[in-house]
């Protein structure tokens, strides 16, 4: 893709995700994100009416008088996005490809975040880390991660969601608002899972296309993995196929919702030819 294309698409996305942030999302996330944590930010003597359980007690014990811990609301929070840049995310069969919808909703929730002076970053993820971009604010460091989701090549096309877990839990040192995009076609995150939403406030929001959720009766048919790049051929005639391949599909949908829901984690299940507005709408305000 050459730059000016690239600028246009960039442009084109920015208009639209801008507009849904400035008039739908902007009020919506601040109302369910804001005075999610309390920082510490400093230590004073003791006054009538304090709550005994912000005593520090170190203090105390050094100047032989009570002194009690002030805490203030964090006004700024810190936006991870983590997307899945695998290969089963150039699926699509209706008007838009996974890693298009991806992108966008990426982008509504980032220009949200900004709208709430908060900074935003970027994780972008196969079976490895392939860019990790630290937080920051402003229109200009948006409009950066909404290129790198639209040019950004892979290296590999396979999926380890518990590493990119991992890798988050470790450069992010403060609490922050994460959200998972992907189809969740993934194994052994659950444990990983717990361990990332016991610091952090995580969203799991799962992108599919319905043609995802079965095979059609089609005869002999050549099939690629987008993952692996195995070619196949499949007897879609055969009922025994179709119903072996509905239940793995369905169990890994399973997997995700357990894996988050029983982590005290969100989930979002989008279809590409659905109205993701709709579903970030209805998630917000369920948690408001």
């Amino acid at each position: 893709m050459d730059t000016k294309e690239l600028l246009k698409k960039v442009r084109k996305i920015e208009i639209k995700t801008r507009r849904l942030s400035d008039h739908i999302f902007g009020g919506e996330y601040h109302s369910t994100f804001k005075g999610r944590g309390m920082t510490f930010s400093e230590v004073r003597q003791y006054q009538f009416g304090d709550d005994v359980r912000n005593i520090d007690w170190n203090v105390t014990a050094r100047y032989n008088e009570p002194f009690v811990k002030v805490f203030e609301e964090e006004r700024e929070l810190t936006m991870m996005l983590m997307v899945d840049v695998s290969g089963s995310e150039m699926f699509g069969t209706s008007q838009q490809f996974k890693n298009e919808v991806v992108t966008e909703i990426a982008a509504t929730l980032a220009f949200s975040a900004t709208q709430n002076n908060d900074k935003i970053g970027l994780i972008l993820f196969s079976d490895q880390v392939e860019l990790y971009i630290p937080p920051k604010k402003g229109r200009s460091h948006v409009l950066r991660i909404i290129r790198e989701l639209i040019e950004f090549k892979p290296e590999s096309k396979n999926t380890n969601l518990a590493e990119a877990l991992k890798f988050m839990q470790n450069v992010m040192k403060k609490k922050a608002i994460v959200f998972v995009l992907s189809d969740f076609i993934a194994d052994d995150y659950r444990q990983t899972m717990k361990i990332v939403s016991g610091k952090h406030d995580v969203t799991g929001i799962r992108i599919y296309d319905k043609h995802e959720e079965e095979i059609p009766n089609l005869g002999m048919v050549q099939m690629q993995d987008e993952e692996t790049g195995e070619l196949m051929l499949v007897n879609t005639s055969s009922k025994k196929v179709r119903l072996n391949y509905g239940k793995f599909y369905h169990q890994k949908v399973e997997y995700f919702r357990e894996s988050f829901t029983k982590s005290g984690a969100g989930t979002i299940d989008c279809r590409v030819d659905e109205s993701y507005v709709k579903k970030l709408l209805g998630y917000f305000k369920r948690r408001g």
